[in-house]
């Protein structure tokens, strides 16, 4: 992994990069300088510090796709900011699977590895790339998006940074796979049998 020095440097780049999306955020204007929750007397500099990061980048690599998110729900502070992060852990051969964000684009920055990214557009054209350490990729708004370590043997890190506070995530195959949709329903939109529905659907803890 890149030196401590070199992976602050990045963060701070991404969020110079995320904070110049807020005038075209999707995340409604507000009237005072920022939201103060309502069960709060007092503010002071510790509500705009966030410490959930600390140590995440100097840590080991996952045993499954890890995200550690910066979000309005994690940092209260984002509230009104038209911004956030997240930090996405890959292990060797690990995935982000094919998921969308309702509200905001996503610009991903590469940190320490390769990855396999892909978005699909509404004529279903797949867009995709391997991007290498310091390489930067956008996931336009609500679009199918997907993260792959192709890697074997190493593990990748990747900075998110979204223009929303509260940019949102629906996965694909859970949304689609563990919601109680019919069988009957998938099988036939699939093309496929309910036998094979139920094995996907019991594969990712869905009720078959």
């Amino acid at each position: 992994m890149a030196s401590t020095v070199v992976e602050h440097l990045l963060f701070f780049t991404v969020a110079v990069f995320a904070t110049s999306w807020t005038a075209q955020a999707s995340d409604p204007d507000i009237l005072t300088d920022f939201v103060v929750p309502s069960n709060s007397n007092a503010v002071n500099g510790s509500f705009f510090t966030f410490t959930g990061m600390r140590g995440v980048l100097d840590s080991d690599a996952p045993s499954n796709f890890k995200v550690t998110k910066a979000g309005m729900a994690e940092f209260p502070a984002l509230n009104g900011q038209s911004v956030s992060f997240a930090v996405l852990q890959f292990p060797a051969g690990g995935v982000n699977p094919p998921h969308t964000h309702p509200r905001s684009a996503e610009h991903l920055f590469v940190v320490e590895g390769s990855l396999v990214v892909g978005f699909v557009d509404t004529a279903n054209k797949l867009y995709t790339q391997t991007l290498q350490l310091g390489d930067m990729f956008m996931f336009p708004k609500g679009l199918v998006h997907f993260q792959y370590n192709a890697d074997a043997q190493e593990q990748a890190t990747a900075i998110s940074a979204f223009g929303s506070a509260n940019a949102g995530t629906v996965s694909v195959p859970l949304s689609v796979f563990t919601t109680g949709i019919d069988n009957g329903i998938l099988a036939a939109s699939f093309k496929t049998d309910v036998a094979t529905i139920q094995k996907i659907k019991a594969g990712l803890g869905g009720n078959a």
